[in-house]
């Protein structure tokens, strides 16, 4: 069993090298689940994105801490990474909680807050006009791309695009599920972290000074 000086020490580098490949992942992650949704200003993605960035700088924390045993960089670090556990469990679970129908209110407060050329890019990448089917007739620049869906059907005058909103719901869906999901299971690895930092400074170094451990 890893219950030594020099175990606990490596385990924690190595833990602190995983938190910063994991705060790469997060921020990976967080940008494509805004790039696939595109329209929606997602507050909770951009939780995900925060914790990622955050998760690196204490990894650097860390891993001052741990190489040098200095016992007032490893306290801070326990506690800043166990803050970060709570923040980051409590997005993710929102992530996961969050239903079809909060999605959409989360996707049209986006839509209604991005500039019309963002709207203009959507409707032209996804070949659909307005949100839903409350406000499709609603947006000027509907003009353009309702004649690249009525290529084939020239002659209905009412011919139009579908809303945006069903071409939408699946990324949306899957970045809410693919984040929360990855920010469950990495925030466990920090209570493992913190756990690792308890122990390894109550352990003293037997290379050093009897008072290198007070």
């Amino acid at each position: 069993m890893c219950g030594g000086f020099t175990c606990s020490k490596n385990a924690l580098i190595a833990l602190n090298i995983l938190y910063v490949m994991v705060g790469f992942l997060l921020i990976g992650v967080g940008v494509y689940a805004r790039a696939a949704s595109i329209v929606t200003n997602l507050p909770i993605v951009g939780g995900i994105l925060a914790c990622g960035i955050i998760l690196i700088l204490i990894s650097i924390l860390g891993l001052a801490g741990a190489v040098k045993h200095h016992q007032v960089m490893l306290f801070f670090y326990m506690i800043i990474l166990f803050l970060l556990f709570l923040i980051q469990f409590s997005i993710a679970s929102s992530c996961l909680a969050v239903n079809s129908e909060q999605q959409q209110e989360f996707a049209e407060e986006g839509w209604n807050r991005v500039p019309a050329s963002m709207h203009k890019q959507v409707q032209d990448t996804f070949l659909c006009c307005g949100f839903n089917s409350t406000n499709t007739t609603a947006d000027e620049s509907c003009e353009l791309v309702n004649k690249q869906c009525c290529l084939g059907n020239s002659y209905d005058t009412n011919c139009q695009c579908p809303p945006c909103l069903p071409k939408l719901e699946d990324k949306i869906n899957y970045a809410f599920k693919l984040c929360g999901g990855l920010g469950i299971f990495f925030s466990f690895t920090e209570f493992i972290g913190v756990w690792l930092t308890v122990r390894y400074r109550n352990q003293k170094d037997p290379r050093g000074l009897p008072s290198a451990f007070l």
